[in-house]
């Protein structure tokens, strides 16, 4: 069972940053593939990023290609999330996801650990 742990999260004005982590219990931690959703109030959860075991392939949805970037730390069982140039649309509890899948997927359906979430909030 792998435990996820997110933290970050927070209030900044449209066009600022923040940078999300997620640390992971688990040694194997470089063994999954590792995401981030996002979910905006009233809507359903979605794919944001996710980046393959040894952090040299990655995968954004559109809507963010350009702003964040997603990253990660095997020694550190962590994954990062720095998101810049936030918008109001980018208001959304953010949570990380472990993937034992060998390609990305922007389902939910295919990652199965998942963190508690953290808010982020961007005002106008």
């Amino acid at each position: 069972q792998v435990q996820l742990v997110e933290s970050g999260g927070g209030l900044v004005q449209a066009g600022g940053s923040l940078r999300l982590s997620c640390v992971a219990s688990e040694r194997t931690f470089s063994s999954y593939v590792m995401g981030w959703f996002r979910r905006a109030p009233g809507k359903e959860r979605e794919f944001v990023a996710a980046i393959g075991r040894s952090g040299r392939n990655t995968d954004y949805v559109v809507s963010v290609k350009g702003r964040f970037t997603i990253s990660r730390d095997n020694a550190k069982n962590t994954v990062y999330l720095q998101m810049n140039s936030l918008k109001p649309e980018d208001t959304a509890v953010y949570y990380c996801a472990a993937s034992n899948l060998f390609y990305f997927s922007h389902s939910t359906a295919s990652y199965d650990y998942w963190g508690q979430g953290t808010q982020v909030t961007v005002s106008s």
